[in-house]
């Protein structure tokens, strides 16, 4: 993998390890999207305890809505359960969702959408993605033993 999506052995141990040591919550929804509602409950309240600023918070929730949503729409021949895990260390919120019993399925991360170009130029696809990425500082994808984990990490401001 390149671009965005790449994974780095070490920014991956150290996003772990951030894990490991922050405050965080994680909770399993039913693989529907009627389950939003509850996610945004879920992830909203968490940032509002953690005194997240307006711009983490839009940032946070249009990456859950994005990839929960994928997750729901393009992971078939499960019925299991997603787990969404929010956490908040000295300088991130960090994203975690996990898809189990699935196929693997990864956005290209060399294809963002032509937003330059007319919508009926356009293919298809790709553009939640595009616009995840353009308020995260980070976003990778892992997969393994048929589980799917997706990460999404923000910086807070300073």
């Amino acid at each position: 993998m390149t671009g965005r999506f790449q994974v780095h052995a070490e920014a991956v141990r150290y996003i772990l390890a951030s894990w490991a040591v922050m405050q965080k919550r994680q909770k399993r929804f039913d693989r529907s999207y009627e389950s939003l509602e509850a996610v945004f409950r879920f992830v909203g309240d968490f940032l509002a305890e953690c005194r997240a600023d307006e711009d983490t918070a839009f940032s946070i929730n249009l990456a859950v809505e994005e990839l929960f949503t994928n997750m729901v729409k393009f992971n078939k021949g499960t019925s299991d359960r997603i787990s969404v895990g929010i956490g908040l260390g000295d300088s991130q919120v960090v994203l975690e969702l996990v898809d189990h019993d699935v196929e693997p399925f990864e956005p290209d991360p060399e294809r963002d959408p032509a937003v330059d170009r007319p919508i009926e130029d356009r293919q298809i696809g790709g553009l939640g993605i595009h616009l995840v990425k353009s308020v995260v500082d980070e976003i990778t994808y892992k997969y393994g033993n048929r589980m799917m984990t997706v990460t999404v990490v923000k910086n807070l401001e300073r």
